[in-house]
């Protein structure tokens, strides 16, 4: 393992990034896309030691590793890749008639320095994504992964360090003294992903530099199912979604509303579904994986009601395994209900009417996402205009995430701003808007000494 950074380290890392940024090479589109597809090809030649770290860390079997992690990722890079010029490119719009004779248009350019701090979660999507936005938009970085998901943050690490110039893009490995450190220092934006309590000491940090953030959180992400849904495809699809990566996913279902009518029956859907993915003892089954440490082992099961689980509620402390668990009756006192779950725990909870499932979800923080099972469209159209959530599917589960075609981010304490595809362009990048007036004419009427003809005049342009 590689000593850990020292304050006067980090400082001098930034300081010479920012001489990097300042020589102009990474204002070249190509310079980018070599970038890009030199991180591309570093990542194909590491990916099976990418696919050890990960499943070390978590217990990701490589189907998993490549479906969710390296395979979007390589995605990102191919479509950010093939548009980034055009994005890039200057844009003309329409001047107002009061400035003629100009032309006004808007061109973009990369912040400078950015820092981009990652979960453990997905630690090699969730810190190579948000950086391939940052290459596009022509940008130094530091990455700081997680000391949670060492073996992945060290992959990492050898990933950027053998295919880049550490005055151009770095990795900080360590833990809260290297996170605070960074933290100090003035960068020109900072990316972060991870949870509430340590978005706002992010945001509080960078607030004294005036430093812009993106905010990548979570919450208690609901999902919603009335009697019109079809059942046996909603249970599937919420079964994959809830416990993918063991519930470890910021964007799982956190909890079920289900229509009391059809609560009895969907139940026994969900649990036919978990039996069918991943057996009758999913702790011995070596494509579930794990939960990151004790620390979270030991929280999740707390929240774990023996009285109150219908299924599942196994686990293993020699392998930090929790079985997926279904718990029915719940009420939202429970401790369960009581923070993000993030884990393999399905509370569930009911409704009677469409309203009353609204009104709950409504009246806690905005969830990152929300997932509705329905053939209702009144009922679809309903939600959508009328909960506030960062994003989410109708009819199935975790998916809206996995397209560069659509902006992924939350609303108030889920977060704040959005990256995918051009998304991630525009938030590493600042958009100048520029008016380049000609010099054959200029109009009279702003000037003083103002007159009948200046009053006239401003009339007619400005209506």
């Amino acid at each position: 393992m590689p000593p850990k950074a020292k304050t006067t380290d980090i400082t001098e890392l930034v300081k010479k990034q920012r001489r990097f940024f300042e020589s102009g090479k990474t204002l070249d589109i190509a310079f980018r896309q070599k970038a890009l597809d030199d991180l591309k090809e570093a990542i194909l030649y590491y990916e099976a030691e990418i696919n050890e770290a990960l499943y070390e860390d978590l217990g990701k079997s490589s189907t998993e590793s490549y479906m969710c992690e390296t395979g979007m990722t390589l995605s990102e890079i191919s479509y950010v890749r093939k548009h980034m010029a055009s994005w890039a490119a200057d844009k003309t719009v329409m001047t107002p008639l009061a400035q003629f004779h100009s032309k006004s248009f808007k061109t973009q350019s990369p912040y400078g320095v950015v820092l981009i701090m990652s979960p453990w979660n997905y630690p090699l999507m969730l810190c190579l994504e948000p950086l391939v936005g940052a290459i596009a938009a022509g940008n130094c970085c530091i990455l700081k992964p997680s000391a949670y998901s060492p073996k992945t943050s060290a992959v990492i690490r050898k990933i950027i360090s053998e295919t880049f110039d550490e005055a151009y893009i770095a990795v900080v490995e360590g833990g809260r003294a290297e996170n605070t450190a960074l933290l100090d220092q003035k960068f020109d934006y900072i990316f972060f992903t991870g949870g509430t309590t340590v978005g706002r000491t992010v945001m509080e940090k960078a607030a004294k530099n005036l430093t812009p953030v993106s905010l990548e959180m979570g919450g208690k992400s609901p999902c919603i199912v009335d009697k019109t849904a079809n059942l046996k495809l909603a249970a599937k699809r919420l079964v994959f979604g809830k416990y993918l990566n063991c519930g470890q996913t910021c964007v799982a279902p956190d909890y079920l509303l289900i229509e009391e009518c059809v609560k009895d029956k969907f139940i026994k859907l969900v649990e036919e579904q978990i039996v069918k993915m991943y057996g009758k003892e999913p702790l011995e089954n070596k494509a579930y994986g794990k939960i990151i440490n004790r620390k979270h082992f030991d929280r999740i099961c707390g929240l774990i009601d023996q009285n109150k689980v219908v299924f599942g509620g196994e686990t293993d402390v020699s392998t930090l395994k929790i079985a997926p668990t279904v718990m029915d009756n719940v009420t939202p006192e429970d401790a369960v209900m009581g923070e993000e779950i993030f884990g393999p725990i399905l509370p569930v909870l009911t409704f009677n009417d469409i309203a009353e499932a609204e009104s709950f979800v409504n009246s806690r923080p905005h969830p990152l996402a929300l997932y509705l099972f329905t053939e209702n469209k009144a009922v679809q159209k309903h939600i959508l205009k009328h909960v506030q959530f960062g994003g989410g599917c109708i009819n199935d589960t975790i998916i809206h995430l996995a397209t560069s075609e659509m902006g992924f981010g939350g609303v108030g304490e889920s977060g704040m701003g959005a990256y995918h595809g051009k998304k991630s362009f525009e938030t590493f990048s600042h958009e100048k808007s520029i008016v380049n007036k000609s010099t054959w004419l200029d109009l009279p009427m702003r000037y003083q000494p103002y007159t009948n003809l200046n009053t006239l005049l401003l009339r007619m342009f400005l209506r």
